[in-house]
């Protein structure tokens, strides 16, 4: 997959995270939890084409720290329904605006309810080139867990957003909250693979 990201970390009280699959744990630090936001605008030659909004938590498998999707919105039926299939990831379906350009002014919104607004601006120089990055996703998957990898290349750049949560919506945890650190990522190349 090809495209743009925008990436907020937060650190929440841990009461406050959503719950993970089981056999797994949320990592915790501090009493604190790491969760991670992004939106994605996925650009030819991706397979698919479509927009993406999603939160995921750190988590652990013993000594194996690997993140865990607990919400997550498209805009494209057939993203729903291969991110469900294939890998687990409990995709739904909303009306997402992500704009156009670097600078994002993005809203997420299901029906008449609305989710969340973000706006994030550049600061600073990016890097010239995109350094490879791998990590680890694991998703309950019918009786068992699914495993898998994700590899990405970017070229990261700081910046800093603004965000509206709707805190009796489904990102409801993350109102009253800011995250600590954001990124834009240009030139996205990700590769999804199954482990399991």
């Amino acid at each position: 997959m090809f495209g743009d990201a925008w990436l907020s970390a937060w650190w929440l009280p841990v009461g406050r995270v959503p719950g993970t699959p089981d056999g797994v744990d949320t990592l915790v630090v501090g009493r604190r939890a790491l969760v991670f936001t992004a939106w994605v605008r996925y650009l030819p030659p991706s397979p698919l084409t479509y927009h993406e909004m999603l939160s995921a938590v750190a988590v652990h498998e013993g000594n194996r720290v690997a993140g865990s999707i607990t919400d997550i919105w498209v805009d494209n039926e057939a993203s729903r329904a291969g991110g469900r299939q294939l890998w687990g990831i409990p995709k739904e379906i909303a009306t997402l605006d992500l704009g156009s350009g670097r600078a994002l002014t993005a809203s997420a919104a299901t029906g008449d309810t609305w989710i969340s607004t973000a706006a994030y601006r550049m600061c600073g120089a990016g890097l010239p080139w995109a350094p490879p990055s791998r990590s680890r996703i694991v998703q309950a998957f019918g009786d068992t867990l699914k495993h898998s990898t994700v590899r990405l290349r970017s070229k990261p750049r700081l910046a800093t957003a603004s965000w509206n949560i709707n805190p009796v919506g489904p990102l409801g945890y993350l109102a009253g909250h800011s995250p600590f650190l954001n990124l834009y990522l240009a030139d996205v190349d990700m590769r999804f693979r199954s482990s399991s």
